[in-house]
């Protein structure tokens, strides 16, 4: 694998799996946290990675993406525990 595309998938892996983890324990932890509250911080993500009219680096973008991926995969999981669950 070129070196360049190394780096930029151990970034997006990396952030993604923080933000995972963030995501559980804030879940665990909080028992007034809902998937509306999650849903929010995703819609505000959303906006962010829309108003890009600066510019961001590479780096940013990356970590960005994965954070969005991180909160849709999680929103995901969420909504198919609930469904299982009844």
């Amino acid at each position: 694998m070129p070196e360049t595309i190394d780096w930029e998938d151990k970034k997006y892996q990396e952030a993604f799996d923080d933000e995972t983890r963030l995501l559980t324990r804030r879940k665990a932890s909080d028992a007034s946290c809902t998937i509306d509250d999650i849903q929010g911080i995703l819609d505000a993500l959303y906006i962010l990675d829309g108003n890009n009219a600066e510019g961001r680096s590479s780096v940013q973008q990356i970590t960005l993406s994965a954070t969005i991926a991180a909160y849709e995969a999680f929103i995901h999981q969420w909504k198919k525990e609930i469904t299982e669950q009844k």
